[in-house]
């Protein structure tokens, strides 16, 4: 009110003269101080210049004369998030003032960093400081707010507010060493409102709650001889600056000399004594950011008041209109306020440090911010040490020097975590808790086959191909190329059998050569045996091409072999179970069926299998025809090099017709099994087939179901028991015979046997 007043005459609106009119008004550093301000002073059209933070102003005419010597808030609050990202600190507190400003940081900004990861465990309002009974108040709503907050498992809590909050923040955190005989263990993160300051029975409480604390500040440099003008000011010789006396005795807890109060039992103030005696948690010697803002507040609105009178004065000049210096004057404050609003808002200027001061078009002052960690020591002084700092232009730059930073001391000089449970570890992923923030997950074990790499992967991922996971499943391993070899085991055992079984076959087949005119050697067809006896010795070692570093020739001979030799094998068993039924029949008198027993049917039956097969064949190895394959993926942790089917249809086709001529050869076989003849094999051709049978029939199966290189193994050995069935069901009993009961193979005994 005494802005609208005339000097020393309390009457606001009235003005009789032109003696000390305020032309402009620099107010802060509190939101509401500012907000009230404009309210009253706008509708004087008065310039003002608020060095606090940016009030909430309900119109744009509060807007339109009032300049912030406060960059724009938004800058600040990216700086935080970025800055408990770059740590990441993701579980955090909130604690904000009870005003327009805080309400507007839950509402519009809270919301945005989560948006970004962060999660809050409780974001508390601060009560308000106002009449003489705040501090009752402040206690009061105080003990469970600083309780609760204590407790929590948060180690990171950011605090905005204004320059008084630090006194409230004291107030709660006393309360809780007091309540609970501990120290703060919660590294605060303040705005650039918040300053340091204290009542005066807070002069001996401990400092150490912000020591380690980070807090944002609008940029400065050191105002040149502001230390010398602070070490200059006495009181005594100063009377006209009341403040200056009444902070004198407050802080020096004496009282001057002309003071009109009891001075019973009071110490006199000398005005020797020496503010750079006091620690800096009472006076601190050097500008802080708010202080370095008044001087710019100041200076800017020198430079607008000498941009308008240096315009007005060329413009008279070009009027060439003269007037007296005291009337100009006088014309020149009635005029001033409302005109002076446009050359503030477009001032420009270098201010003593070398930095340029200009505003935005929203009236902010452009500027960036600097990151400051509070440095506190035992004699209750302080260090602001900039660590760090946000480019007004691009706000997302944001620079620090973490090495230079002092933790709080119960961090033991490490950087705090601030998490809702540990990191998940490489191997793990992180799975959603149910009714918690997104904050708090369990860490949940990669499933077979996936990894991750990092900590706190929301998902794991699988190996490029080529490599498998470790056994942690946190990194991934070359695999390894593997085949069957000769080498191993599973590969020597299987040639080795092939090669028994092909000795023993030649050695029968030797043994039906010698005794080729005894009777049980002519008996169905001998040429058949012959050929049976070969297709099996063939089989047997055609095994051996699926043993070895599969090549594009190995891979094409492998199916030829066994899909066309087989087929003869079966094709003859087919034939001699044929001539078998035949030969019983044509022996009844007047059998017409005479004329189809010899070696023709044989070879027909033989041929006209092979040539099926063989079209077959043709079809599949010149359509798709086998080839080495890499199999990445059956394997998890090698490359099976193996040869591919090419056509599995073709592949089939060639099994099935096997399959269709063994079911044949048994069906015929079981049927002719109990023909009262001495020279019938239909007993043994129908164990052989069941054999055969049963080996293909669990081959499918069983092939399907195996991975990698047994796939061969189960193929080697589905070759090799198949043919060796043959082998054993047909011709060891006539061996036996040949070899150990000669006396039975005679025509006569044969002939007996028969009757």
């Amino acid at each position: 009110m005494e802005l609208l007043s005339t000097q020393e005459n309390f009457i606001p609106n009235y003005k009789c003269d032109t003696r000390s009119n305020p032309v402009a008004v620099i107010g802060g550093p509190n939101s509401n101080v500012c907000l009230h301000m404009a309210t009253i002073l706008s509708n004087y059209k008065m310039p003002q210049l608020a060095y606090g933070s940016a009030p909430a102003l309900d119109t744009e005419k509060q807007g339109a004369f009032i300049q912030q010597m406060f960059p724009n808030g938004a800058h600040q609050y990216m700086g935080i998030l970025q800055l408990l990202l770059h740590f990441r600190w993701t579980w955090i507190g909130v604690v904000y003032l009870d005003d327009d400003n805080g309400e507007r940081f839950v509402q519009n900004v809270l919301p945005s960093f989560s948006q970004r990861g962060i999660c809050f465990a409780f974001i508390e309002r601060l009560p308000k400081q106002g009449s003489s009974s705040a501090f009752g108040v402040i206690v009061g709503k105080g003990i469970n707010m600083a309780v609760g907050i204590m407790a929590s498992t948060v180690s990171v809590v950011v605090v905005h507010g204004e320059i008084q909050t630090m006194l409230i923040l004291r107030i709660l955190i006393e309360v809780w060493k007091f309540s609970s005989g501990q120290k703060n263990a919660k590294l605060l993160v303040m705005t650039a409102q918040m300053d340091f300051t204290s009542f005066p029975l807070q002069r001996q409480w401990d400092i150490d709650f912000i020591h380690g604390a980070l807090s944002f500040a609008v940029h400065f440099k050191g105002v040149l001889g502001f230390h010398k003008f602070i070490q200059n000011r006495n009181p005594i010789s100063e009377k006209e600056d009341k403040f200056l006396r009444v902070f004198w005795e407050h802080t020096f807890t004496c009282l001057l000399p002309d003071t009109k109060v009891d001075m019973a039992n009071e110490e006199f103030c000398t005005g020797k004594e020496k503010l750079d005696t006091l620690p800096a948690s009472v006076f601190e010697m050097s500008a802080t950011a708010h202080s370095y803002n008044i001087y710019l507040a100041v200076y800017a609105m020198v430079h607008a008041l000498q941009s308008m009178d240096l315009s007005k004065s060329k413009k008279k000049a070009i009027a060439g209109g003269q007037r007296g210096q005291r009337g100009q004057r006088k014309k020149f404050l009635t005029e001033l306020p409302w005109q002076l609003q446009c050359f503030l808002r477009n001032v420009s200027f270098n201010n003593s440090a070398g930095e340029k001061v200009s505003f935005d078009r929203k009236g902010a002052l452009q500027a960036g911010f600097d990151i400051i960690n509070w440095v506190t020591f035992p004699n209750q002084s302080f260090l602001r040490v900039r660590v760090g700092n946000i480019d007004p232009d691009a706000p997302q730059t944001f620079t620090i020097v973490e090495d230079a930073i002092v933790w709080p001391n119960i961090y033991n000089q490490s950087r705090p975590i601030s998490l809702c449970n540990d990191n998940c570890h490489p191997g793990y992923r992180k799975g959603k808790k149910e009714g918690k923030p997104s904050c708090c997950y369990d860490c949940l074990p990669c499933p077979e086959g996936k990894i991750s790499n990092q900590k706190d992967m929301v998902a794991c991922f699988q190996c490029p191909d080529g490599q498998y996971p470790n056994n942690d499943q946190d990194s991934c391993l070359p695999k390894y190329i593997t085949f069957l070899s000769y080498e191993e085991t599973l590969g020597l055992g299987l040639a080795l059998l092939a090669l028994s079984l092909s000795f023993i076959t030649a050695l029968v087949l030797g043994i039906f050569i010698m005794h080729r005119d005894t009777p049980i050697v002519k008996a169905n067809n001998r040429s058949l045996t012959y050929t049976l006896l070969i297709s099996l010795l063939i089989s047997f070692l055609c095994a051996l091409l699926f043993i070895g570093q599969p090549e594009k020739e190995t891979c094409f001979l492998q199916q030829l072999a066994f899909g066309f030799i087989f087929t003869v094998a079966v094709s003859s068993v087919l034939a001699k179970t044929i001539i078998v039924v035949i030969a019983f029949r044509a022996t009844k008198p007047g059998s017409k069926m005479r004329k189809w027993v010899g070696k023709h049917l044989a070879t027909s039956i033989v041929l006209s299998c092979c040539l099926i097969q063989a079209i077959i064949c043709t079809v599949w190895l010149s359509t798709s025809p086998p080839s080495p394959y890499l199999d990445m993926h059956t394997m998890p942790d090698a490359i099976v090099l193996q040869c591919s089917e090419g056509s599995p249809l073709m592949f089939y086709s060639v099994l099935g017709f096997l399959g269709f001529l063994a079911i044949v050869s048994f069906s015929v076989a079981f049927l002719a099994r109990k023909l009262p003849d001495s020279f019938n094999e239909a007993k043994f051709i129908t164990f052989s087939m069941l054999v055969f049978c049963s080996v293909w029939l669990s081959f499918v199966p069983t092939y399907l179901s195996t991975k990698g290189k047994y796939m061969v193994a189960v193929e080697i050995f589905s070759i090799l028991s198949s043919s060796a069935g043959l082998l054993v069901c047909i011709f060891f009993p006539k061996s036996y015979i040949i070899m150990v009961r000669p006396e039975l193979n005679s025509r006569e005994q044969l002939i007996q046997r028969r009757k």
